[in-house]
């Protein structure tokens, strides 16, 4: 199940999309990473969706392969399967034997991973990941508040008990501060790429006649 867990989280999807789709690496643009973000910084949405549900169902798809085990769902030996399977997908993200070992930063195969173990935890990072993000177009922003708040709701939100749980939402937390650091320093120079949520189209004859009234 971990080497399971792995060959799925190493399926290097942004690579395989931009290569065989545009003929380019989106590793050699952008941030460097094989990421869904980058994907849509690099591709566009086109690209970026299918890499992100596809790394999403990576993480969702690894912890799942718990169900072949013998183990009751819900018991605390069925959830340690789950997370120590989901880590073996997200290392696999991160260093895909398929992609000479340089992956993403496992965002989206991370939240695969949470919505297989604690969906509604899961759903409710994925809103405060939203409304971060609409209110400051920044994904890196967004994803780090979101992570933050994870061990928070399923400790005092859901009380949960289970001690693999709550170490692994912490280490989530701590992971996902750690691969943002030069995200973080470009957000404090106000350097930080943000995301075009809505695009504003110019029309110029609608200029021109302003400019004629004005006159």
């Amino acid at each position: 199940m971990l080497l399971g867990g792995y060959l799925i989280g190493s399926i290097p999807t942004a690579v395989w999309i931009g290569k065989f789709f545009y003929k380019i690496d989106v590793r050699e643009y952008g941030s460097g990473n094989a990421g869904a973000t980058n994907t849509f910084r690099v591709l566009g949405k086109k690209a970026g969706i299918p890499v992100l549900l596809i790394d999403v169902l990576k993480g969702l798809a690894a912890a799942s392969l718990a169900y072949f085990s013998p183990y009751h769902p819900n018991s605390n030996q069925f959830i340690n399967l789950e997370l120590v399977v989901g880590i073996a997908s997200l290392v696999g993200h991160i260093f895909p034997v398929f992609a000479s070992f340089r992956g993403g930063k496992g965002i989206a195969t991370l939240l695969g991973i949470v919505l297989g173990v604690h969906p509604y935890g899961a759903f409710i990072c994925m809103g405060i990941f939203i409304l971060v993000l609409l209110i400051s177009s920044y994904v890196s922003l967004s994803s780090m508040i979101s992570a933050a708040c994870f061990p928070i709701i399923i400790i005092y939100v859901f009380h949960t008990v289970v001690p693999s749980l709550i170490i692994f939402s912490i280490l989530i937390a701590i992971m996902v501060l750690i691969t943002h650091q030069k995200n973080i320093e470009r957000l404090l120079r106000k350097e930080e790429s943000k995301a075009k949520l809505i695009k504003k189209k110019k029309k110029e004859g609608a200029i021109v006649e302003v400019m004629e009234i004005q006159k």
